[in-house]
C-alpha cells in the first residue's frame, strides 16, 4: 500500500492523524465498538450460536465489523475477531465456555511448545472477513486490523485461560526464561504472519493490544513487552513500510515513554488511568496518541463524559490525537451515551 499524504489527510481523517495530522476535531473510534452493547450484534450472535462460530463465519464477522459504522459513523472500523486466533493457529485448541471466557489446550505450563502443530490456514477466515469489509467500507473510514501482543498472548497460552494476575506466565518467565523466550519468539513470528495477511487483505493500520502489560515489573516489562513488540514493528515494517502501527500497553503507566521509544510504534494508546497531560509531556513530540476516555465515564454520560473529553482534548491539543476509550466499551453502555459522545466531540453539542 502506498500512502499519498495530502490525499489521505483530506479523505481519511483517522489515517491522517496516524500520519501526523492535527485536525481541529479529532477522529474517533471505540475499542470493542463492534460488540455486546449493540442489539444487532446480540441478535446475530444468538443466531450463530457462539462467539468462535461468529468469528469464523466471514460474512457474519464482516457484518459485525460494519454494524457500529452504520449506527454511529465512526472514523475507524476495527476488524471483528479475537486475539486468541494466533494461539489457535499456532496449534492450541480454542473454545469459549459460556459465562467464563476462552479456554486453550494443551496448557503450555505443562506442555512443551514443540508439541503444537501450527495450522496457519486458521487465519484464512479472518482474511476473508477483511476482504468483505473492505469491499463494503465507506472510503473515508480507516480500516484497522489488530493482534494481541506477545506477552498478553503468552499469558493465555501458558495458563490455558485468563487470570487475574497472570501468575502462571510470570512464574515461567522468571523460572525458565529460555523456555518462555522461545514461546514469545514463536508468537512474534505468528503475529507478523497474521498482521501481514490482514494488511494484504485490506486493512490500513494495525493495533497491538497488550492488555496485561501492567502486570510486569520494570525489567520484565522491557524483556517481555518492549522487546517483542519492537520485533513485530521491525519485521512488519520490513514487509509493509507505510502501514501505521498503534501500540496499546494497558497498565504501562510510567513505563509509557520507554515503550514508545523502545518499540518504534507509530502511535500509542493511553488507558484511562493515565493523566493525559502527563502523557503529552513525556511522550515523544509529534507522536500520535489515542484514548483515554474512561469507559465508565461513558456509561455515566452527561457532565462526566463532557468533562473527561474536555480534559483529554486540552491535553492533546498540540499533538495528533484519536479520540477513543482507555479500554473496551462495556456491554451495559447506553447507545444514547455513545451518540451524545459523538455529537459532543464533533459539534460541541450538549445533551
Amino acid at each position: 500500500m502506498s500512502l499519498d499524504a495530502p490525499t489521505v489527510l483530506a479523505t481519511k481523517p483517522l489515517l491522517g492523524v496516524l500520519l501526523g495530522d492535527c485536525p481541529a476535531v479529532p477522529p474517533m473510534w471505540l475499542m470493542r465498538q463492534a460488540g455486546r452493547y449493540l442489539p444487532e450484534y446480540r441478535a446475530l450472535r444468538a443466531d450463530k450460536g457462539g462467539f468462535l462460530e461468529l468469528v469464523y463465519d466471514s460474512e457474519a464477522a464482516a457484518e459485525v465489523t460494519l454494524q457500529p459504522l452504520r449506527r454511529f459513523g465512526f472514523d475507524g472500523a476495527i476488524l471483528f475477531s479475537d486475539i486468541l486466533i494466533v494461539p489457535y493457529a499456532m496449534g492450541q485448541d480454542l473454545w469459549f465456555e459460556t459465562g467464563e471466557g476462552p479456554r486453550l489446550a494443551p496448557i503450555l505450563a505443562e506442555t512443551d511448545l514443540s508439541a503444537l502443530k501450527p495450522d496457519y490456514s486458521r487465519y484464512e477466515a479472518v482474511y476473508e472477513t477483511v476482504r468483505q469489509v473492505k469491499a463494503a467500507l465507506d472510503p473515508s473510514v480507516t480500516f484497522l486490523g489488530f493482534a494481541g501482543s506477545p506477552w498478553t498472548i503468552a499469558t493465555y497460552m501458558v495458563a490455558g485461560q485468563g487470570s487475574k494476575d497472570q501468575g502462571a506466565a510470570r512464574r515461567l518467565a522468571y523460572g525458565d526464561p529460555a523456555r518462555f523466550g522461545a514461546l514469545i519468539d514463536a508468537i512474534v513470528d505468528a503475529t507478523v504472519t497474521y498482521l501481514s495477511g490482514q494488511i494484504e487483505a485490506g486493512v490500513e493500520a494495525v493495533q497491538l493490544f497488550d492488555s496485561w502489560a501492567g502486570s510486569l515489573a520494570p525489567l520484565q516489562f522491557d524483556r517481555w513487552v518492549i522487546q517483542p513488540n519492537a520485533a513485530i514493528v521491525r519485521k512488519l515494517k520490513a514487509l509493509h513500510p507505510t502501514i501505521p502501527i498503534i501500540g496499546f500497553p494497558k497498565g504501562a503507566g510510567a513505563k509509557l515513554p520507554d515503550y514508545a521509544a523502545g518499540t518504534g510504534v507509530d502511535a500509542i494508546g493511553v488507558d484511562e488511568t493515565v493523566d493525559p497531560h502527563w502523557a503529552s509531556r513525556v511522550l515523544p513530540k509529534g507522536l500520535p496518541v489515542q484514548g483515554n476516555l474512561d469507559p465508565l465515564a461513558l456509561i455515566a454520560g452527561g457532565q462526566a463524559v463532557e468533562q473527561a473529553v474536555d480534559n483529554i482534548r486540552a491535553a492533546f491539543a498540540d499533538r495528533p490525537h484519536i479520540m477513543n476509550l482507555g479500554h473496551g466499551i462495556l456491554p451495559d453502555t447506553p447507545i444514547a451515551h455513545v451518540e451524545a459522545l459523538i455529537a459532543y466531540v464533533r459539534n460541541g453539542e450538549r445533551v
